[in-house]
């Protein structure tokens, strides 16, 4: 068994690693102070092929494999959470449904430019009454009147709404209800009657703006349908199992950085005549989150190398996702601990990686969400 990253692979980390040094690890405390969009970073990314880095090259992209690209999430999240989170529901959220679902036309039209990064996309699900339970609660509904599509209804926590150009909405079209009666439909975000307010203010990610979103009379072609009309559940699932282990890539770039921000901090700070990376206590602590973070990874590695080959990855997606934010959440929280005081003040990162994390719990499915689907897959192999 070949543990080894690829030739290709490590290149990638080379590539992002030195554009997060160099551009976004320098921006990202004034990135979570001002709540300004990194769209400097962005666009040097896409100048670079990052932000179609798993997309076909005929579609725009770079044709690189989904472990790149979950190399890619780990790399800017280890700079910048809120870089991170933008890009993973850029081309996980976004490019993945129209690279996987989409038509020739379709492809062309919407994918290109997004996988080429001369624009954004985002995907929208939730509802006020619609969160884990998408099969029930969608209320959003997509009339067919003549060769279009009408919808009204409204959606929220959009990540990248306002800054894309291209939003993916899930919508009922079926009012009988049932798996078949929800339906994946392409609406250009300048669409009249497609409203966003303004950016949630939120406890971290705050260079990452996620909205609410209005939408009344909103009129696309029928043609918008992504997939298969009907379908929209199944594929909104399987964008979500790609979004999960992007996620875990996300949280062990996030405690990464917040375990070398704490490695840097114990060599420097000294008591009782010597650093206090000597206690034993702290050393404790340090080996607990290197070998965490570690094994976090490869799960996130693992689950994407199965997407590679083809192979169900549902479960361990939701066990790469479930285990790499938990223990995201502990090395922060030691991180803290070990510089003390100091972890609570704005003047060190380990306070702002902290926050940015707290959401991975949450996105794409909650930590008790995960376990549902693990205990679930788990039960049915018996």
């Amino acid at each position: 068994m070949d543990f080894r990253l690829t030739d290709e692979q490590e290149g990638v980390r080379r590539l992002v690693r030195d554009v997060v040094e160099k551009e976004v690890k320098p921006l990202a405390a004034h990135t979570d102070e001002t709540s300004e969009f990194p769209w400097g970073p962005l666009r040097t990314m896409a100048g670079l092929g990052l932000l179609g880095l798993n997309i076909p090259e005929e579609y725009g992209g770079a044709g690189a494999d989904h472990v790149s690209a979950a190399i890619l999430i780990e790399e800017i999240g280890r700079g910048c959470g809120s870089t991170g989170l933008i890009v993973a529901a850029h081309l996980g959220l976004a490019c993945g449904p129209l690279n996987r679902f989409g038509s020739e036309a379709q492809k062309q039209r919407y994918l290109v430019p997004l996988a080429r990064g001369e624009a954004i996309g985002c995907l929208g699900l939730t509802e006020p009454g619609a969160g884990s339970d998408l099969a029930g609660g969608v209320r959003t509904f997509a009339e067919q009147r003549g060769d279009a599509w009408v919808i009204n209804g409204s959606k929220m926590w959009l990540t990248n709404g306002a800054e894309a150009s291209t939003a993916i909405l899930l919508c009922r079209t079926d009012r009988a209800g049932g798996s078949r009666s929800l339906s994946q439909i392409i609406v250009p975000t300048d669409t009249p009657g497609l409203t966003f307010g303004k950016p949630e203010r939120k406890m971290g990610l705050n260079g990452s703006h996620t909205y609410a979103v209005s939408i009344e009379n909103v009129t696309v072609p029928l043609e918008n349908v992504l997939g298969r009309e009907g379908y929209g559940l199944h594929q909104t699932l399987e964008a979500l199992d790609g979004g999960r282990v992007a996620i875990g890539a996300l949280s062990v770039g996030l405690a990464q950085a917040a375990y070398e921000a704490a490695v840097a901090y114990a060599k420097e700070r000294k008591t009782f005549g010597k650093a206090i990376a000597e206690h034993q206590a702290i050393q404790e602590k340090i080996a607990t989150m290197a070998t965490t973070i570690e094994a976090a990874r490869w799960l996130v590695y693992r689950a994407a190398w199965l997407r590679d080959q083809g192979q169900p990855f549902t479960l361990l997606a939701a066990q790469a996702k479930l285990f790499a934010t938990e223990i995201a959440e502990k090395v922060c929280y030691d991180a803290i601990q070990i510089h003390g005081g100091y972890g609570y003040s704005r003047e060190y990162p380990v306070e702002r990686i902290y926050r940015d994390n707290r959401l991975m719990a949450i996105g794409e499915g909650t930590s008790e969400i995960q376990r549902l689907v693990i205990a679930r897959a788990v039960i049915g192999e018996r």
